[in-house]
């Protein structure tokens, strides 16, 4: 599987989405009633493969953030996210949801697809570019198009390695 890299003029190291997220922590179809629900799995998914951190502190961080605005896109996307102590890379999860839930984005679209990033503390530039290049990429309707089309963890993984954005497209 081929890595491109998420656009990032401003990273130290070009961040790769490869590199963000596995197919372990990608659910599909997931059946999610409510903004706390989809964050209490995202939380999961984000401490599943890492034993450093608790779910209950990144389900916290999560919260906290969403209490400052919402991270909510817009046309049924959603960016949480958080900085955290005691790790050491960024990481990714992402749900896509049978149905969207409310999440408080500004033009009031239930929100069905979502991926969640936790940064190491002192992350500051990078966090801002990496949130960056990932509303850029669900920025693309047609990536997201596909996303939505999608049952499989490995091909949603997969959609979202290649994606290419304008700096990255040639």
């Amino acid at each position: 599987m081929t890595a491109v890299a998420v656009t990032g003029p401003g990273l130290n190291d070009t961040m790769k989405i490869a590199e963000l997220i596995t197919p372990d922590r990608i659910r599909c179809d997931a059946e999610v009633s409510s903004k706390k629900r989809v964050l209490e799995q995202l939380s999961d998914l984000l401490t599943a493969d890492d034993t450093t951190l608790a779910s209950t502190q990144v389900f916290d961080r999560l919260v906290a953030r969403e209490r400052l605005g919402s991270t909510g896109l817009g046309h049924g996307v959603a960016l949480p996210h958080a900085r955290m102590e005691g790790i050491e890379q960024a990481r990714g999860a992402m749900i896509r949801l049978d149905q969207g839930v409310d999440f408080d984005a500004f033009d009031r679209e239930p929100v069905d697809l979502l991926f969640a990033l936790v940064v190491p503390e002192h992350f500051t530039d990078e966090h801002l570019q990496i949130l960056a290049d990932l509303a850029e990429m669900f920025s693309d309707s047609g990536l997201c198009e596909q996303l939505r089309a999608t049952t499989d963890p490995t091909r949603l993984h997969r959609l979202l390695s290649e994606w290419q954005g304008s700096e990255t497209a040639g």
